[in-house]
């Protein structure tokens, strides 16, 4: 900044305080636009981020296989028809043939509202109960807080032991160590031998309430003849899971014998497939957010530019005076556009402050970190720059056409 740009900046900090209700209501309107645009991007970002710290303790290298629910939909008129449920048999046959080096995982919901008790204590009747075996944890991201894990003496001898979630824990042993316990799922009295840790309920998936016994027990005491198993494959690493992933659509096929040039009567998922999907949402409300916060700046622009041409009516003699002393019509254009600039900058700076107060607000409410958005930050500046170029060119230019002697005369 050289300066002669200087002191057109001063003449603006003067000329802002000179008419600093105008100023300070443009300022703010830009500064709602900028809070708008800068305080959704960063709680979008602090969105993503929860999203992808409560999917990755699922593990971003691992998948599940299920039964397919939309098989041949609606083919010439016939109803819809709904892949066979997975059985145990062949849950187990796939275990067996699948080569891969991976850990496998059978499991099953046994029950969805249970009700457990612990002597005098018991639950809402709405406690999901997992059946499944010793690398049911592992394979879908949970981790004991106290106590272990099956063994798989346990697993095959159908012991009644039971693995109970963080919720229960507190529901039933408020002041006591649950670990040896006894509970009573469905009548039926389990061992507690661990707990899990909290993993919290966001975006309506958790494990909180959740009780795992083994598959063993669970088919003795909840087999059904629809009962639908899930098998979850676990790789050593995300590089290795697109590989995983085909050789289990070969394997399973073969099981559930489909046939050459069919489609598939089960369906792979990825454990972030979800949560790609809400971060895609995130980023179409990134895009009407960010159309928002333009409109509004527009305004902010409309309302600047009124208020500049008011300046350059109500300051003719000035602008008379300095041309008369010298000043060119670029020196004159010049100090108005950097007058509209700086209203600009300061409403943007306001704007900025605010938005990542918000957006940290909404980043402390979803369990993110403090977040510094420097993308937004930057794109903050340059709208504001832009904004101010934009509304400050036409009344400048006005300014600058003035005619010395008739600006001097001007009352």
């Amino acid at each position: 900044m050289n300066n002669l740009d200087f002191e057109n900046f001063l003449v603006a900090l003067r000329s802002i305080r000179g008419q600093i209700l105008r100023s300070l209501l443009t300022i703010l309107v830009i500064a709602f636009g900028i809070t708008a645009l800068v305080g959704i991007l960063t709680s979008i970002d602090a969105l993503k981020i929860a999203i992808n710290k409560q999917f990755s303790s699922m593990g971003s290298n691992s998948f599940s296989i299920r039964n397919r629910t939309d098989f041949n939909v609606h083919r010439r008129g016939k109803k819809t028809k709904v892949a066979p449920s997975i059985k145990y048999s062949q849950a187990m046959q796939f275990l067996e043939n699948y080569e891969y080096p991976a850990d496998v995982s059978i499991s099953t919901q046994a029950a969805f509202n249970a009700q457990v008790k612990y002597l005098d204590e018991k639950t809402n009747p709405n406690i999901p109960v997992f059946a499944s075996d010793q690398y049911y944890l592992s394979t879908n991201g949970f981790t004991l807080s106290e106590g272990r894990n099956f063994s798989s003496t346990e697993v095959e001898s159908a012991a009644k032991v039971a693995i109970i979630g963080y919720e229960v824990e507190n529901s039933l042993f408020k002041t006591v160590d649950p670990i040896g316990k006894s509970i009573r799922i469905s009548n039926v009295k389990y061992r507690v031998i661990g707990t899990l840790e909290k993993k919290g309920s966001s975006f309506g998936f958790g494990g909180d309430r959740n009780i795992v016994i083994p598959i063993t027990t669970g088919r003795q005491y909840y087999n059904s003849p629809n009962m639908n198993y899930t098998i979850t494959v676990l790789t050593s690493s995300p590089e290795h899971i697109e590989p995983a992933i085909h050789e289990a659509t070969g394997a399973f096929r073969a099981v559930r014998g489909d046939k050459i040039g069919k489609d598939d009567s089960f369906s792979i998922n990825r454990s972030d497939n979800l949560a790609n999907m809400l971060i895609e949402n995130l980023s179409i409300v990134t895009v009407v957010a960010t159309f928002i916060a333009l409109i509004t700046l527009l305004g902010a622009a409309i309302g600047l530019m009124n208020i500049m041409l008011v300046s350059v009516t109500e300051r003719t003699r000035e602008i008379g005076t300095r041309m008369a002393i010298g000043a060119k019509q670029s020196t004159i254009k010049r100090q108005f556009l950097i007058e509209a600039i700086v209203i600009c900058q300061l409403g943007g700076l306001v704007g900025i402050v605010l938005g990542i107060s918000i957006g940290n607000v909404v980043s402390m409410l979803v369990g993110s970190a403090f977040i510094i958005p420097w993308l937004w930050i930057l794109l903050g500046i340059v709208i504001c720059l832009i904004t101010g170029v934009v509304a400050g060119y036409y009344p400048a230019q006005q300014a600058a056409k003035l005619n010395p002697i008739d600006a001097l005369r001007y009352e």
